[in-house]
Order: structure tokens, then C-alpha cells, then sequence
């Protein structure tokens, strides 16, 4: 490649990279990548061919997604500037620069999202008989009822706080929805008064008011419940004005592990504080008076760029009940249920179909539920002496966590590691902690200063011929409720070669034991930054020998430098590079010179894309490895991560040809991100139609579910290797829609 610019050897440190690719232009900044991401999110509320209910529930996701951003990214953000910290990122921004950028991408993120609602949405609810009203809309038999629900269900649990000398602004909870009362009381006229009523979090956001079969549904805000019966909640005075508005707080945790004697009760104490975190941002109606914003600006000690006017609702999580209703069904996807593939249907004993090969699994096309009842099975199975297992984030009513204790009940070696930082999960991991002790669980919390976000689930059973280990490792959370919306990959796997390194590692995490002796895993913070670099630097040398070389890796996020460095060498070098980048993706494809081999798609669909997977052609002999990690520094090295090899050749196939080649060919609900950081839709060749990896993946699992109904008495040896329609050499196939002509723009000059 002609005049490219010279290279210096990348220096493999944490947030040190090659002066060669220094350059700020090169790099998306990770904060304005992520508000991206969210927007993606937004184009499927926006999207008229998805089912009206679908397009909601991408609204509330919307909402939820910036809640969350400006809960812990902004609140970071405003610490930074706060403190005086002007140094600039890779990208060249300072922080102040971010939160100037970040307040303009919201703001039209946010009205767009309320134009969706109010133009598009609302009115077509409306068109299926789906009503949300103001009181004064109501008929004079639904005010009736609405009066009395207000005085029998609401009234007694509401509290007005007043805003006076004598009384300081309440500390309102965080993400709550509060009323400010203006008030005027006839004995003094000429002098305002206010105050504060916070909605009660256990009553329903959304009131369904009673109807009769052949009436429209009709749904009211409590909100406007609340404000339009408030005057009894101050007789003698006049309400004047009532405005909703809404706080966000920083909700970052604070935990010193070292200072921390007591690792449970910290995180519990710091959980008691995030509900009372410093607030980063005011959402108003849009209506509200200034003298209102001004009055709560000054309270909650926050300046006008932090104020947000909405035309619509405070929080569209408030309208998500209509996305579950049981009759609205007609409105949403088809309920998807996950298959058991045909050779768990098949096996009588799944101990012994592992004894003779792995399994692959592919949720939620592939039902998790297998792993659920392998546990429960192990639990209960007099031949298994124990069990190990990590603990991220679970539901709420975990059958995992119940199969443990009753494991420990039946006299089993039980220990889990449970990992009581998990944000926005330390309060339900911290309860299944307990009843885990109570059990006689040993219960660990990891090492110190690091998250244990690892998958691994350990069974040790004495079998007829000697003990043996068998293994689960995921790249998705223990947490049966999501594993219906997530995407994620399985491994179970009795290989010794794997079962002994997972053995070894939970005897670093459970007794402080140095790590050694793991080749085939890929481990955080131990060796995994350092294998991914050798991996990556082993491609780009298999390019400058004229050899194919091939890179694909999927994740959620990729903003570690030095990783990215690598891949601008690899590309340089000729190396041919697919990203497949659901959120923040960093590295900024198209650049001359510098990254015109790297393509990067984000899918954003049905259900969550949420496994990592990583593919190196390797001088023709593929390397195949999934796990917990995304190529970003917090996963490389402050937490511990597992990645690991899939070798059985049927399951390497698997995942070359049917499922990494169906997210390459997907132009339905992919979008490929643009040099200048935007994403752009991709479409079919004329004439076809668009082709949707997660509609294919449900089609492939349908088709098995089929064959199985078929088959009733399957000879699992008889079974051929499933066969995809993308099923050819990987190589081929992705070399040749890399190489077809890119949607992208020229790059700017500057790059």
C-alpha cells in the first residue's frame, strides 16, 4: 500500500498508543459513540413497519438507556469539570467540549423521541382504541370514578411538602416524578407559595379507568390524576399551577474494596445513597414557567444547560404496561419460544451426550432452559460432590441460585462467586447472597478491586469411571428472564484440556492462589489483553507475507486504544477486518491509509445482540473464541473475564458459517458506521429483500423444532451437521461483501 505513513511499534500499556496513529481524528469519542447507539435504539421506535407496540417498547428502551447515561457518564462528566480536569481524550476533546456535545445530541435525540410519540405513535393507538387522556377529556361517569379512585387509593399515601423558610426543598428520590404546587392563599393575594408532591412509587403510573367491553381502552398519567384533584391536598389556599418535573442523580457507586472491611454492608450503605446523589439533570414540562425552572434550578444547585422541556411524558417507562397488556397482543411480535435443540431432545442423560461431544447453544433461539434444568438436574443427582458457579446478575426469582441451595441442602459442595457490584443488581445479588449462607453456600465476592463479570458453571460428578468435571461458560448473564431477549452463546464441554484450566481459575477466585498454568482460556486482567494483541499482530503478519488474513470479532463495545491501534496496523498491513459493534465503537473505519480495510456494522433488532465473538483466519487454520468481554480497558483490566476457544470442528462451523456469515449478510437491522461517526442503513441489491440475521436464526431454530416433531425416535449418531443456505468457506464470504461497493462517503480531507 503506497504512501502510508510510517509506523512505530505499538507499546502494549494501558491507554498508550502509536504516535503514528496519534492523530485525534482517528478516534469517536465514547461518549457521543454511545448517544449513536441510543439513537439506533430510536430509529426502531420510529420505524412504521414494526408492530405499534414493538415501537413503543423501543421508546421506554430509549428512555431508560438515557437514564441510565446521564445517571453515570454525565454525572462523571460534571465531576470531571467540576474538578478543574481539561485534558483532552484520544479524540481530542476535553471534558467540558463532551458535555457541550452531549447536551446538543439530546436535545434533539429527546425531541425527536417526544415527536415520534406525539405524532406517530399516540395517534395510532388512538386509532386501535387505545386512549391516553387528560381528566377534563373524560365522560362525566369515567370523572366520577377516576374522583373516587383518587380519594380511595391515591389521597391517603400522597404528602405535600411545602417550600417555605421554615421548610428546605425536600430530597426528592432519584428518577422519581414530583408535582410543584403554586399556591395563593386569599388572606395574603400578592404572595406565592409552593410546594412539593412526590408520586408514590408503589401506585401504578398508569390508571386504567373502567369501561365496558364495547368502549375504547382509556388510560390516565397518575401525574395528571394527581394534579387535576390536588386542591384537597390544601384546603384554604388556591392552587394556582401544578408542574411535573423529574430528577436524575448520580447513581455511581463509590467503594473503596481495600478501606472496605465489610464488602456486603459498604455496597449496602453506598446503595442507600445513590436515591440521594448530586442531580445532573431537570426534565420539565415543556410549559413550565421560568420563574418554576428557576426556583428548581436554584434548589437542586443545577445550571439551564441541564434543564430538558418535554412535549410529552416525563418517562415513557410509565407507558410500558400498555407494551404487556394482555390484550393488546395483536400489537406486538408473535411471542417467540425458544427450541431445545434436537440433540438435547434426543439424549436421555445429558452427562452422558457431554461425555461424548460439546454443545453449542444459541439463545434465545436455543432455549436456556437447558441450563437451567442441567443445574437442577446436578443438584438432585447423587453421583455430582459439587458445584461452582459465578454470579453477575440473575432475576429475581433465579431458578439457578434455588438450584444451588437445594444442591447445598442435599449435602453438596456448593460455592458462588457473586459479584454484589453488578450495577443496578447490588440489592438483588446482595439478597441472594444471604439465603445463599443461610444454605450453607460458600458464598465469595471475588477478588479485590476487580468485578468478576465471568460466565462459569462447574459440576464435579464421580461417573462410573473416575470424577469428572463439567463446564459451562456463556457470554450472557445467568439470568433466565433476559436470556429470553438477549443473544448470547453456550459452551458445555467435558474437555479436559478446558474443564481443568475453569478449575484452576476458580481456585484463583476462591483462594487467592496465583494465576498459571491457563493456555487455552482467555482470561481478564491476566492474559487476555495480551492474546488478543498477539492474535491480531499474528494477522497483520500473515498480510505483509501475501497470505489471506481475516479478523471478525462481535461485541458490544470497542473503545480500548491500544486494541484499536493494533487493528489500524492490521489494516495497514492488509488485513481484512468486520466489526460487528452493537454500542460505542471508537475506531473510526474509512480513513485512508489508516482503517480503508476495517468495516463496522451495528444490529440493533428484536432481541439484544449481546455475545462476543472473535474470528482469525490464522493462516487458514480459524481461530474461534466467545466469552464475556468487550474490547474495552474496564474489561481487560478491572474486571475478570473469560474468554474461550471453541475447537470441535462441527461447532467451529457453526459459528463461521452460519452465524458470524448471517450478521455479515444482514441488511435488514444493520447500520454501518460512516467516517464522519454516523451510522447509515444498510439495503439489499435491488430485487432482493432484506435479509434479517435474527429472523433466520428463528427460522433455522423452527426448522429443527420441526425435524424433531418429525423424528421420534432420532438416532443421534444418524443426525448429519446442520447445514446453513450461507453455508461456504468463511473466507469467501466475507472478503466478498466486504469488498462490495461501501455506502460510506469519502472520508473529509482531515482524515
Amino acid at each position: 500500500m503506497e504512501n502510508r505513513e510510517p509506523r512505530i511499534t505499538v507499546r502494549f500499556k494501558e491507554n498508550m498508543v502509536s504516535q503514528s496513529f496519534a492523530n485525534p481524528a482517528y478516534y469517536i469519542n465514547r461518549e457521543l459513540s454511545w448517544l449513536e447507539f441510543n439513537a439506533r435504539v430510536l430509529e426502531e421506535a420510529a420505524d412504521p413497519t414494526q408492530p405499534l407496540l414493538e415501537r413503543l417498547r423501543f421508546l421506554c428502551i430509549f428512555g431508560t438507556n438515557l437514564d441510565e447515561f446521564f445517571e453515570i457518564r454525565v454525572a462523571g462528566i460534571k465531576q470531571q469539570i467540576e474538578n478543574g480536569n481539561e485534558d483532552e481524550s484520544l479524540d481530542g476533546l476535553t471534558p467540558s467540549q463532551v458535555f457541550e456535545r452531549i447536551h446538543e445530541k439530546v436535545r434533539k435525540l429527546v425531541d425527536e423521541a417526544h415527536r415520534i410519540w406525539l405524532e406517530e405513535i399516540e395517534p395510532q393507538l388512538k386509532k386501535e382504541g387505545i386512549c391516553i387522556s387528560r381528566v377534563d377529556e373524560l365522560s362525566k361517569e369515567e370523572k366520577l370514578w377516576a374522583g373516587r379512585y383518587f380519594e380511595e387509593e391515591v389521597f391517603p399515601v400522597l404528602t405535600p411538602l411545602a417550600i417555605d423558610p421554615s421548610h428546605p426543598f425536600p430530597q426528592l428520590l432519584n428518577k422519581s416524578t414530583n408535582l410543584i404546587v403554586s399556591l395563593r392563599r386569599p388572606s395574603i393575594p400578592h404572595r406565592a407559595s409552593y410546594a412539593i408532591v412526590q408520586m408514590p412509587r408503589m401506585l401504578p403510573r398508569l390508571v386504567a379507568i373502567l369501561r365496558s367491553e364495547s368502549e375504547p381502552y382509556r388510560f390516565i398519567f397518575l401525574q395528571d390524576l394527581i394534579a387535576h384533584f390536588l386542591g384537597s391536598l390544601f384546603p384554604g389556599d388556591e392552587v394556582t399551577r401544578v408542574d411535573g418535573f423529574r430528577i436524575t442523580r448520580n447513581s455511581d457507586l463509590y467503594i473503596d474494596d481495600e478501606e472496605a472491611e465489610n464488602l456486603l454492608r459498604t455496597v449496602e450503605e453506598e446503595l442507600r445513597k445513590r436515591n440521594r446523589g448530586n442531580a445532573v439533570r431537570l426534565e420539565i414540562q415543556a410549559d413550565c414557567p421560568v420563574s418554576i425552572e428557576n426556583i428548581l434550578l436554584e434548589a437542586l444547585r443545577l445550571a439551564p444547560v441541564d434543564v430538558y422541556r418535554l412535549k410529552g411524558p416525563l418517562n415513557f417507562l410509565h407507558l410500558e404496561p400498555l407494551v404487556h397488556h394482555e390484550a393488546f397482543s395483536h400489537l406486538r411480535d408473535r411471542p417467540w419460544n425458544p427450541v431445545v435443540p434436537k440433540a438435547v431432545a434426543s439424549a436421555t442423560d445429558l452427562f452422558e451426550l457431554l461425555r461424548k461431544k460439546d454443545l453449542l447453544l444459541h439463545h434465545p433461539y436455543e432455549s436456556f432452559r437447558v441450563i437451567v434444568d442441567f443445574l437442577w438436574k446436578a443438584a438432585e443427582d447423587p453421583l455430582v460432590l459439587g458445584i461452582k458457579m459465578t454470579l453477575y446478575r440473575t432475576s429475581g426469582d433465579s431458578p439457578l441460585v434455588q438450584a444451588l441451595i437445594r444442591a447445598a441442602e442435599l449435602g453438596k459442595q456448593v460455592t458462588a462467586l457473586v459479584e454484589i457490584k453488578a450495577r443496578f443488581d447490588e440489592a438483588n445479588n446482595i439478597q441472594w447472597a444471604r439465603r445463599m449462607e443461610e444454605a450453607g453456600i460458600h458464598v465469595v465476592y471475588g477478588l479485590l478491586g476487580l468485578k468478576t463479570h465471568c460466565k462459569m458453571l462447574q459440576i464435579i460428578r464421580k461417573d462410573p469411571d473416575r470424577i469428572r468435571l463439567y463446564v459451562h461458560l456463556g457470554t450472557g448473564n445467568y439470568h433466565p428472564s433476559t436470556a429470553r431477549i438477549y443473544e448470547d452463546i453456550s459452551l458445555l464441554t467435558t474437555r479436559e484440556d478446558l474443564t481443568s484450566e475453569v478449575a484452576r481459575l476458580f481456585n484463583t477466585l476462591t483462594g487467592l492462589t496465583r494465576f498459571h498454568g491457563i493456555e487455552k482460556l482467555l482470561v481478564a486482567p491476566f492474559n487476555m489483553a495480551t492474546r488478543f494483541r498477539e492474535l491480531i499482530a499474528q494477522e497483520a503478519e500473515w498480510a505483509r507475507q501475501g497470505k489471506p488474513a481475516r479478523i471478525i470479532a462481535k461485541m458490544n463495545s470497542l473503545c480500548d486504544e491500544t486494541l484499536i491501534v493494533q487493528l489500524y496496523e492490521a489494516s495497514c498491513a492488509g488485513v481484512k477486518i468486520d466489526l460487528i459493534v452493537r454500542g460505542i465503537c471508537c475506531l473510526r473505519p474509512g480513513i485512508p491509509h489508516v482503517s480503508e480495510n476495517i468495516r463496522v456494522v451495528s444490529i440493533v433488532g428484536r432481541f439484544l445482540e449481546h455475545s462476543r465473538i472473535f474470528y482469525f483466519l490464522h493462516g487458514g487454520n480459524p481461530l474461534v473464541y466467545a466469552g464475556s468481554a468487550d474490547w474495552m480497558p474496564r474489561n481487560l483490566y478491572r474486571r475478570v473475564e473469560v474468554v474461550f476457544p471453541i475447537e470441535e470442528p462441527e461447532l467451529k462451523t457453526r459459528i463461521e458459517e452460519e452465524i458470524l456469515a448471517s450478521y455479515l449478510k444482514d441488511c435488514g437491522k444493520a447500520r454501518e458506521l460512516r467516517p464522519d461517526g454516523s451510522y447509515q442503513r444498510l439495503h439489499p441489491p435491488p430485487g432482493e429483500k432484506p435479509f434479517q440475521a435474527q429472523l433466520y436464526f428463528r427460522q433455522l431454530a423452527r426448522e429443527e423444532q420441526a425435524l424433531i416433531q418429525k423424528q421420534e425416535n432420532p438416532d443421534l449418531s444418524m443426525v448429519p451437521l446442520r447445514k446453513s443456505p450461507l453455508a461456504q468457506p468463511l473466507l469467501s464470504q466475507v472478503s466478498e461483501i466486504s469488498s462490495s461497493p461501501s455506502p460510506l462517503e469519502t472520508p473529509p480531507q482531515s482524515f
